[in-house]
């Protein structure tokens, strides 16, 4: 939904209902003090579920686009179990509150698989919450026959990951296909040989940040 100064993702459009009415309510029975904590409340959770436009950069063959907006919190070679099977090349994405929520395909491909696994909600910068928590796995071929596996990790406060990409859809560099609500992180597993854009630390834009090349 655009509210002309704002784009808003749906999936927090009945968040965002609920916040107001309260608002409505907290204004008409409470103190101002109380009006003012729930106006407050009710504009980052607009602020939350932002959806920037995003344009591509021009981007030279074989580029990987980052999935979500946040920050490098690992590089590292990786054994990818489940559908790989194969050493790799993994880049983790630490999203946090502040950070723009919408996750971005990394790569143009068809989705070839997805595995959704339930599991803890422990803090999402934690190394082994790639493996404990909620996870979402998406599978994808890429143009060139090249298979990356993208991670919508939940993290303390989130409790739902959204993706809207199915098994057999097909889908450009940078096209949005879902988010994980509240603290989150996102690991892309791509082949061991690839030569990475980033580094540890680093702040990171979804659809415009390089992180890699395929080779």
């Amino acid at each position: 939904m655009d509210f002309g100064f704002l784009r808003v993702e749906k999936e927090g459009l009945g968040v965002i209902y609920i916040s107001v009415a309260l608002c409505i309510i907290i204004g008409l029975l409470s103190s101002l003090f109380f009006f003012i904590v729930f106006l407050v409340l009710t504009a980052f959770v607009v602020f939350f579920f932002r959806d920037p436009e995003r344009e591509l950069p021009a981007l030279d063959p074989g580029s990987v686009i980052c999935p979500a907006d946040g920050k490098i919190i690992d590089i590292s070679e990786t054994f990818e179990g489940h559908y790989l099977k194969q050493n790799t090349r993994r880049i983790s994405i630490f999203l946090s509150i502040l950070d723009c929520h919408i996750n971005r395909f990394p790569v143009s491909g068809r989705v070839v698989g997805t595995t959704y696994y339930p599991g803890k909600f422990s803090m999402a910068f934690e190394k082994n919450s790639s493996n404990a928590n909620e996870r979402l796995l998406t599978l994808v071929e890429s143009e060139d026959g090249v298979r990356v596996v993208i991670v919508q990790v939940a993290g303390f406060l989130a409790r739902r990951i959204v993706s809207h990409a199915k098994f057999g859809d097909v889908l450009g560099i940078g096209e949005k296909f879902g988010m994980i609500k509240f603290g989150s992180r996102v690991d892309v597993y791509l082949p061991n040989n690839v030569e990475v854009g980033v580094e540890i630390g680093q702040k990171v834009v979804a659809g415009r940040t390089v992180i890699a090349w395929l080779t």
